[in-house]
């Protein structure tokens, strides 16, 4: 029962909500996308990052001096569900609409390079 309250606690925030929602839509992103989409300081994004990578949710990788999430390959079961009717409540939402358009919006500036 603890380990699917701690799951629940990562996503009680609506910039981490906002994280998933993105990262649902588009596979992987570079920090520098996210901090751009959500327009919030990196220190802001690491650190919701960081909360939804320690409950398992994200998988990173390093490319230079930018690190790139993407939803975890691995989830168990219990995430698995949470994940399938998180991804059919964000569809609709308005602000993960508006991220979405931001992100497709972005185009090819490349932040990472």
């Amino acid at each position: 029962m603890k380990s699917i309250a701690i799951l629940f606690k990562s996503l009680e925030d609506e910039t981490r909500l906002r994280i998933m929602s993105l990262l649902l839509d588009a596979g992987e992103l570079c920090v520098c996308d996210l901090i751009t989409v959500l327009q919030l300081p990196q220190s802001t994004v690491s650190r919701h990052l960081a909360i939804l990578k320690n409950a398992g949710w994200l998988k990173d990788r390093r490319a230079g001096i930018w690190i790139h999430y993407s939803i975890a390959p691995d989830l168990n079961t219990e995430q698995r569900i949470i994940i399938n009717a998180l991804r059919n409540i964000l569809e609709q939402d308005q602000t993960a609409g508006v991220d979405r358009e931001r992100l497709a919006t972005r185009g090819a500036t490349n932040c990472c390079a």
